[in-house]
């Protein structure tokens, strides 16, 4: 059995080789730096297996395990990570192929929890999620509560200050879709509600403010919809 460690720091690269070598005796570990190398040593080790740290420069770990999943959809691979905010469950959700293996462990679990992740996930086909990762799951997909995939991007972008007709290009829908989407974003997040209405509010920024407060779109997950922003710019 390979099983292929990315992760950008040395120190938890370290550490994830001797919990895996504790934990499965039989796997052979292959280590890569950053998403870039790791999937150029999957293809050359034939990993199956892999343990992925979501946020790395050059490539992020659902970019990675975007990759990996393409070409093998049975790769079965353990999230680890320092995050459980909205924007990165959702970003793992949304590519996961059905009836794959996976996990979503947080650098904060013990290595006990880790090693019970490794063990479930690569030998017995499971998915392990932490509790945490899973209420984040169950509250994106309760649609009540919360807002679609599509409704939380066209959300970002307007964090972000893109217009209507950008946000649009970026997003691969019509102008009269995302102004649509827009509308039921409001009505969510009830910017009709004050007295006034849009004569006294700007319904973008109260939009973004409210989401801000509600959603916890906080700092690491505008700073991770910075990055991929300015890459989808570079690629226009």
């Amino acid at each position: 059995m390979n099983v292929l460690i990315v992760e950008d720091d040395a120190v938890h690269r370290a550490f994830l080789s001797e919990v895996i070598g504790r934990t499965l005796p039989q796997a052979r570990v292959v280590e890569a730096e950053n998403g870039v190398v790791g999937e150029r040593l999957a293809l050359e080790h034939g990993a199956l297996h892999a343990v992925v740290d979501l946020q790395m420069p050059q490539r992020t770990g659902v970019d990675l395990a975007r990759a990996l999943w393409a070409r093998r959809p049975t790769t079965s691979i353990v999230f680890w990570s320092n995050y459980a905010d909205e924007a990165y469950v959702r970003g793992v959700s949304r590519i996961v192929p059905g009836g794959a293996s996976y996990g979503y462990i947080l650098k904060s679990a013990s290595e006990e929890r880790l090693s019970l992740a490794l063990r479930g996930v690569f030998l017995e086909g499971q998915c392990i999620i932490d509790r945490e990762i899973r209420s984040v799951q169950q509250r994106s997909a309760d649609r009540t509560e919360s807002f679609t995939d599509v409704e939380y991007e066209i959300l970002t972008d307007l964090a972000l200050g893109l217009t209507d007709r950008l946000i649009a290009e970026r997003r691969g829908l019509s102008l009269r879709s995302v102004q649509n989407r827009l509308q039921q974003i409001y009505d969510k997040l009830g910017v009709y509600e004050f007295e006034g209405g849009s004569e006294v509010f700007n319904l973008r920024m109260r939009a973004v403010a409210l989401a801000l407060l509600r959603k916890a779109l906080n700092r690491e997950s505008l700073e991770q919809a910075e990055a991929a922003l300015q890459d989808w710019l570079r690629r226009r």
